[in-house]
């Protein structure tokens, strides 16, 4: 058995206790969300009730329903307009949407691309991938032919926040409305499932992940600050074809309220009525500030280490030459 000199062991006794002590602080600190599914806001085959009708959805234009594979916004011919629109406005304040989808079409061009949308208002045919323009909420893009925008790759994956009045900027793909948005490989009919996920919270931020790589592997697209929704906003899609063509595919979609606890007791309410204030958004501030004060915190301790270590090693050479005699 070998047996530390008791300066090294005490400071190793205190390294653990701090490394545990950290541990357990952002444990308690980060808040338990928890996911409850909204069914009002979920599609899944087959789709239609016993009445051909969808409880909780409905569609128009060109959209068709294939109960048992998918509902088709867009098929792959020219001059077509597909929405899908909820029925009830979504009531979470915090919310998480996953969405799987398939664009794709023959030939070697394609267009013109498909939106999620959670805006006032709903199921009315328009100009921006189908749906009305001067929209009032929130609008995804996911824009598959590339007009006028230099130095960006398509497709592309972007966000923008209408207010009514603003239109959107067709002529340069949404440059000037742009929230945030990235470059992603969206399109096709390869084996990997095509999936985008968008999670808010009204207090912080939203967040887009792809999942276009491989199954199971989430690819961050962007993050935004925080921003309200309308009081009232429904959760919709749709899509649009010109000359260029694409089927524009909804295969699933999933939605959870996410509602938050901490572990002292307190909770915050996920219900549209509370006071939630949205605030300027800070990704990772908090938690980069904590990682730099354990960083320089962890030197320090290796260096009392270091001494500690010195010191016993001598006081234990001393020791062994003092038995000599």
């Amino acid at each position: 058995m070998i047996l530390l000199p008791w300066p090294a062991l005490l400071l190793y006794l205190l390294l653990s206790y701090t490394e545990v002590h950290f541990a357990v602080q952002a444990e308690v600190e980060r808040p338990a969300v928890r996911q409850i599914p909204l069914r009002s806001h979920s599609l899944s085959s087959p789709f239609l009730d016993s009445d051909m009708q969808s409880r909780y959805f409905e569609f128009g234009e060109d959209t068709i329903v294939r109960a048992d594979q998918y509902i088709r916004l867009t098929s792959d011919r020219q001059a077509q307009s597909g929405w899908l629109f909820s029925r009830m406005p979504m009531t979470a304040t915090n919310w998480m949407i996953e969405i799987e989808f398939k664009i794709h079409g023959a030939g070697h061009l394609h267009g013109d691309g498909m939106a999620v949308w959670l805006t006032e208002e709903r199921a009315r045919t328009g100009k921006v991938f189908g749906h009305t323009d001067n929209f009032n909420g929130l609008g995804v893009f996911m824009d598959t032919y590339k007009n006028s925008r230099p130095g960006v790759a398509f497709p592309y994956v972007m966000a923008m926040l209408g207010n009514s009045s603003v239109s959107y900027d067709s002529d340069h793909d949404g440059k000037e409305n742009e929230m945030a948005g990235c470059s992603a490989h969206i399109r096709g009919t390869d084996a990997v499932p095509k999936k985008i996920r968008m999670t808010y919270y009204q207090d912080t931020s939203l967040k887009v992940d792809l999942q276009y790589k491989a199954e199971n592997e989430w690819t961050e697209c962007f993050e935004t600050e925080a921003f309200k929704l309308p009081q009232t906003a429904y959760l919709g899609f749709s899509a649009h074809t010109g000359e260029l063509t694409d089927n524009h595919d909804i295969i699933s979609v999933n939605s959870y309220n996410l509602h938050m606890r901490q572990d002292t007791g307190s909770s915050r309410s996920s219900d549209r009525g509370s006071k939630a204030k949205a605030q300027p958004y800070n990704p990772g501030g908090d938690r980069e500030r904590g990682s730099w004060r354990w960083f320089f915190l962890k030197i320090v301790l290796f260096g009392i280490v270091i001494v500690g270590g010195y010191v016993g090693y001598t006081m234990y050479r001393t020791s062994k030459r003092g038995s000599r005699f």
